[in-house]
């Protein structure tokens, strides 16, 4: 495994309000147990993940765990995700008290799921 391959740098993200708002109103939303997902295809070479977290979900420490489940979900399976796509994911509360190998096994699922389509 490469060093380029385990990190998670600016460039596979997407950090824009103007990039957010675009993937949802163009993308296609996928539920899964754990989050919802909307998924749109983009010009970049590279897979991008945004994340998003409300307070319902929970205190920020709660927050903040369940973006870094995700974002690890996502660097760990990141040659499952299909080429020039964005993909934004809106948490949901259970993702709180979800155990990893769960949420890794929810992730690779939608990842198919959105493969297919």
């Amino acid at each position: 495994m490469s060093d380029e391959s385990r990190k998670f740098p600016k460039s596979d993200r997407i950090l824009k309000r103007d990039e957010f708002r675009r993937v949802y109103e163009q993308g296609r939303k996928l539920h899964s147990r754990y989050f919802t997902a909307f998924v749109l295809p983009s010009p970049n070479e590279r897979p991008r993940l945004g994340l998003t977290t409300t307070r319902k979900i929970g205190n920020a420490v709660e927050r903040n765990r369940a973006r870094r489940l995700l974002r690890e979900a996502f660097r760990k399976n990141k040659w499952l995700v299909p080429v020039g796509v964005d993909i934004v994911i809106n948490v949901k509360r259970p993702l709180v008290e979800a155990a990893y190998g769960d949420l890794e096994g929810e992730f690779v699922a939608f990842l198919a799921r959105a493969g297919q389509q």
